[in-house]
């Protein structure tokens, strides 16, 4: 069974995501919500960080309207009750979105138009690609435009993270296609296999990977590849750094590896993966 403190990271893990927001930002208002109205410095205090620091991320939550703060002396800081915070991030989310669609399609007619281009599409190219949502971003996109396997190789925390972003619902679009997403997780705990099946990949099994690492790779088409995908212990989403590659001996050396850890792993077949999302979604 897992500790009340574990519980609360894993939480603040989906918090991060789910708001934007990071480690320490995702800590000030689980425990705000928990303490109740308190002051900067005593919070500060509680959780061990320098009062300046403090301070500088209470004024950041309160410009988001995540937290506010009284008009008293001292000032005292109060959570914004969490449905009311999913609203906001939801509304900022959703102006991003129509900003791009409205511009968008007016910029790519400009350069079609404006300037000339001389694209290669037969040089393999290389690039790190910095943040989370960046990187869950490239997955989302190679995932939507799949019509062959998939591999995801990559730790727990990474797929409870994946859960949140538009991953799972890529994987829709893929096997509707023809696709198929092959998610392949290093898992201890058996009674965590419930929490795997959700992220609703195609097939899913569960092994001993060669890393902490993250493997995302499609055959002779692209690969996303970390190092080590960000803990939950570590989970500042701008540490988070992965080489994409189209280069077509890296990718089949990658895609051979996964192909042989998919066949050397154990099927996750304890329950009904559409059913249980379903019921998911009902609760």
């Amino acid at each position: 069974m897992m500790s009340y403190q574990d519980q609360v990271s894993g939480i603040a893990a989906e918090l991060e995501e789910i708001l934007d927001l990071d480690d320490l930002e995702a800590k000030v208002y689980l425990n705000l919500l928990r303490a109740g109205p308190i002051t900067a410095s005593a919070l500060a205090k509680e959780l061990d960080i320098d009062r300046a620091r403090m301070y500088r991320t209470v004024d950041k939550l309160v410009s988001r309207n995540i937290i506010s703060t009284t008009l008293s002396s001292p000032k005292l800081c109060i959570a914004s009750d969490p449905h009311d915070a999913l609203k906001i991030a939801l509304s900022k989310k959703e102006d991003e979105v129509n900003k791009i669609k409205k511009s968008g399609e007016a910029i790519i007619h400009k350069i079609n138009n404006e300037i000339t281009t001389n694209q290669s599409s037969n040089v393999p190219t290389f690039r790190i690609v910095q943040g989370r949502q960046n990187i869950y971003a490239d997955i989302a996109q190679i995932i939507e435009n799949a019509t062959d396997v998939i591999y995801i190789a990559t730790t727990l925390d990474d797929v409870s993270r994946m859960y949140h972003s538009t991953i799972p619902e890529k994987i829709s679009i893929c096997e509707k296609n023809g696709g198929r997403v092959r998610l392949l997780v290093d898992m201890n705990d058996p009674k965590l296999a419930p929490f795997v099946k959700r992220f609703n990949a195609t097939e899913t099994r569960v092994g001993n990977l060669p890393s902490k690492g993250r493997m995302v790779v499609q055959k002779s088409q692209k690969m996303i590849m970390s190092d080590s995908a960000v803990s939950a212990k570590n989970s500042n989403s701008d540490s988070d750094f992965s080489l994409c590659t189209n280069s077509s001996e890296m990718v089949d050396n990658i895609f051979t590896l996964c192909t042989y850890l998919w066949e050397s792993s154990k099927p996750l077949k304890t329950i009904d993966v559409k059913n249980f999302v379903k019921k998911s979604r009902v609760v």
